[in-house]
Formats: structure tokens, C-alpha cells, sequence
């Protein structure tokens, strides 16, 4: 007798979304599930997945997160996901159900088409595409390259319809869907978060399901068992680059560049925020994680930043194996100024 498919959660959304959060929350009440996670980050620090090996929780135990760092998961799919996918099916014990975190800059629609082949399809099914929206990001417009600069620009030219990459990418993930999750929607007032309704419905023609949420709680059994099949319905989920990936083009991220940045021990840790948010507005950088080793504290501290709004907290003790330190992964534009963002940085500490 066959074995049933195991299902898969395509789990994307924006820089900055909370897509890490919900996951953690989503282990810590899986309700004895066995939950294998494959994670795909943009940057060389793999903060996303240091975050969820140390959270503990029964359902999903350091052998089952897989971190994928090789590039943008939509691009080496042949190379990376499917051998990956592939070794965990090998496996005697396999998991009841597979969460892929995508990177923020990742199209989902190649992934989920991956569910069909051969290897794959036999014994897995995509439960559901979820997509996570930073409410308070979309509301000040950071999904877009200077998006209120070209929203004028559409007010007073009828002609204008050009849309940036960043635009792209944020309807494109949008359009996977099965499921959208408006997060972080306490950051902004009841009309704020009609409005976020408004943008994001207004970017695709089908209209999935869209829930709100707050620091990333919500239910396993909404995430988990959608029961949607997704792989059969790629062909009506088009992204912006579909047609270059069927002529076998490499969807490309040159509009993103991103680099580490290693800083010693950070003694004021309240001061070096508010200095790192004027950094993050001068540049117009998109996004910095990371953790950073404060003297004295047993527990390292962990920084999330999207555009100003930062958010960092003592997130869990430094371990034996580790060297104590601070590394920080920055995303921005391609014509970012690496040595002058590395310098105003290290000027904050």
C-alpha cells in the first residue's frame, strides 16, 4: 500500500514579514507533529535558522531544520531543493509534515512547481502557499523601491505604469497564495489595516483567504492543513518572471545586494539602535538581523530591523560551542554603499 503524501507549507513573504516568528510559534504548539523545516536565506549568516535550532521545541529537533545557502531557492531548485527533498524522504523516521521557509526575496511559484516532479510528486503534495505581509511595512509603502515617489509620479501621469522590482516581487508573492497573513496589524489603527486589505487586494486577481495576526501567533491548525494540492494550480499563479524561467532563463536578484557585518562586544545596546535606525534611513537600507554579544549578559541579543522599526530582544543563552560576538546581516538595493554603510555601523556601536 502506498504511503500517504506528506504534506508541505510553502511559507513566504516580504523582508522583514515575521515569517521566522510564525514558525517559531508554529513549532512551540505543532500538537506532536514531527515538523521538518528546509530554510532558504539571502545573506551568509543564517540567522533564521540559529533562531529556530534554539527554540526548543519537541516538534522539530536541530536533524530536522535544514538551511538551504546556496542562493535564492527559486533559482536552484534542481541543485539544492529537490536532493534535499530527496534525502529527507530517504529518511527511516520521516516527518508528519514539511514547512519550507522561503527566503524574502524568493518567487514561490518555481518552488511549488517542483512539487511535480517525478521524484516529488509521488510522496509529497503542497498543502498550502502562505504569504505573510508586514502591515505596518505595507502601510509606509517598504515593500517598494521609493514607493511614494512613484505613487506621486502616478498622480499627475496617466501614462505611468511602470513597476518596480520590489513591486514585483511583492505581487508575485502575493499571487502564490492560498492563504495571506496581515501580521504585525497591531502596529496600526483599524483604518491603517483596511487599507493594507485595499493595497494588497488591489495587486492580484484571486482573491485567497487573508487573516490578521500579531507577532506571528497564529494557530497550527490554520497553517497546518489547508489541504489546497497547490502543485495542480501553478499554472493560474504566474509570477512577473515566469515566461524567462520556462525559457530556462535564471531569475536574477542584482537589484539586491546584501553583506555581514562583524562588530565587537556592544555595551549599550538601547544607544546602538536608535544610532542604527538614523544608519538604516540615511542609506535606505532594507533590512539588517542578526545578534550582537552584550558584556555582562549571559544571553545574546537579537536584532530584526525593517526600515527604522527595529525590534531586538535578549532572545536565548550563548552556548558553550559558540564564540561570543556580534554579526549582522544587511539587505539593501544594489547600489547600496557597502564600505560606507560597514563604516556607519561600526561608527554606531
Amino acid at each position: 500500500m502506498l504511503q500517504q503524501k506528506i504534506p508541505a507549507t510553502v511559507i513566504t513573504g516580504f523582508l522583514g514579514a515575521g515569517k521566522t516568528t510564525m514558525i517559531r510559534n508554529l513549532l512551540m504548539n505543532a500538537n506532536g507533529k514531527r515538523i521538518a523545516l528546509i530554510i532558504n536565506e539571502f545573506g551568509d549568516l543564517g540567522v533564521d535558522g540559529d533562531v529556530l535550532k534554539g527554540c526548543g521545541a519537541e516538534a522539530c529537533s536541530e536533524d530536522d531544520i535544514i538551511e538551504l545557502t546556496n542562493g535564492c531557492i527559486c533559482c536552484t531548485v534542481a541543485d539544492d531543493f529537490i536532493p534535499t527533498m530527496s534525502k529527507l524522504l530517504e529518511r527511516e523516521n520521516r516527518p508528519d509534515h514539511i514547512v519550507i521557509e522561503t527566503s524574502g526575496l524568493a518567487l514561490p511559484q518555481p518552488l511549488v512547481a517542483a512539487f511535480n516532479w517525478p521524484e516529488i510528486r509521488t510522496q509529497v503534495t503542497v498543502d498550502g502557499v502562505i504569504t505573510v505581509v508586514d502591515s505596518a511595512a505595507v502601510a509606509a509603502g517598504r515593500f517598494a523601491d521609493d514607493h511614494d515617489r512613484v505613487d506621486a509620479l502616478r498622480v499627475t501621469d496617466d501614462n505611468l505604469d511602470h513597476e518596480s522590482p520590489l513591486e514585483e516581487l511583492f505581487e508575485d508573492q502575493l499571487t502564490a497564495a492560498d492563504l495571506i497573513i496581515l501580521n504585525k496589524a497591531d502596529l496600526i489603527d483599524a483604518a491603517g489595516i483596511q487599507s493594507v486589505r485595499d493595497e494588497v487586494a488591489s495587486r492580484i486577481a484571486r482573491k485567497p483567504s487573508m487573516i490578521e495576526a500579531r507577532n506571528g501567533e497564529v494557530a497550527a491548525a490554520i497553517l497546518l492543513g489547508l489541504g489546497v494540492g497547490t502543485e495542480g494550480d501553478i499554472a493560474n499563479r504566474k509570477s512577473h518572471h515566469e515566461l524567462e524561467h520556462e525559457n530556462g532563463e535564471e531569475h536574477d536578484h542584482d537589484e539586491f545586494d546584501s553583506f555581514v557585518v562583524d562588530l565587537g562586544p556592544i555595551a549599550a545596546p538601547a544607544a546602538f539602535v536608535e544610532r542604527l535606525k538614523g544608519v538604516i534611513a540615511e542609506h535606505d537600507v532594507l533590512r539588517v538581523k542578526g545578534f550582537a554579544d552584550v558584556p555582562g549578559k549571559p544571553l545574546r541579543l537579537l536584532i530584526q530591523a525593517v526600515g527604522s522599526r527595529i525590534d531586538h530582544y535578549f532572545e536565548r543563552a550563548w552556548t558553550p560551542a559558540e564564540t561570543r560576538g556580534t554579526r549582522l546581516v544587511v539587505i539593501g538595493l544594489h547600489d547600496m554603499d557597502e564600505q560606507a554603510v560597514r563604516a556607519a555601523i561600526s561608527a554606531a556601536v
